[in-house]
């Protein structure tokens, strides 16, 4: 505990009622213009399109906002989303300074060994330019 709180690294809400909800990991929340941008909520969003298998959202470096949202998107077999039309499947569920200009289309999004989005890889491959990344 420090200063009364257990420090998990968990960001959350707490309800009318004081029920806790975690939303996403500190290292995860994407920092833009002086507000966050939950990850965890544009993939949930994203991953309900059904064009869409997989999506990992993470923050990339930004001169005028500081980071700004990467969507890293894996197509179902036998689609082709394009950047725009996924933009626009968000527009109007989330804050219009939410939405992602930039995009990246991979066949699989690297996992840790338990399974979840390696955005610590994600974020290593995108310094390193090593992922195709389409702005909009």
């Amino acid at each position: 505990f420090q200063d009364g709180w257990l420090r998990t690294g968990d960001v959350g809400r707490i309800d009318e009622r004081s029920f806790v909800t975690l939303t996403d990991r500190t290292k995860d929340v994407i920092k833009s213009g002086g507000e966050w941008i939950s990850s965890v909520e544009l993939e949930l969003l994203l991953a309900g399109h059904p064009d869409v298998l997989e999506a990992s959202v993470i923050g990339v470096p930004d001169e005028k906002w500081q980071e700004r949202p990467l969507a890293v998107i894996v197509a179902r077999e036998g689609c082709d989303p394009a950047p725009e039309q996924l933009r626009d499947f968000l527009d109007g569920k989330v804050a219009k300074w939410w939405l992602p200009e930039r995009w990246c289309f991979v066949p699989e999004v690297p996992k840790t060994s338990v399974g979840k989005f390696d955005k610590k890889h994600l974020r290593s491959l995108h310094a390193s330019g090593e992922l195709e990344v389409v702005d909009i």
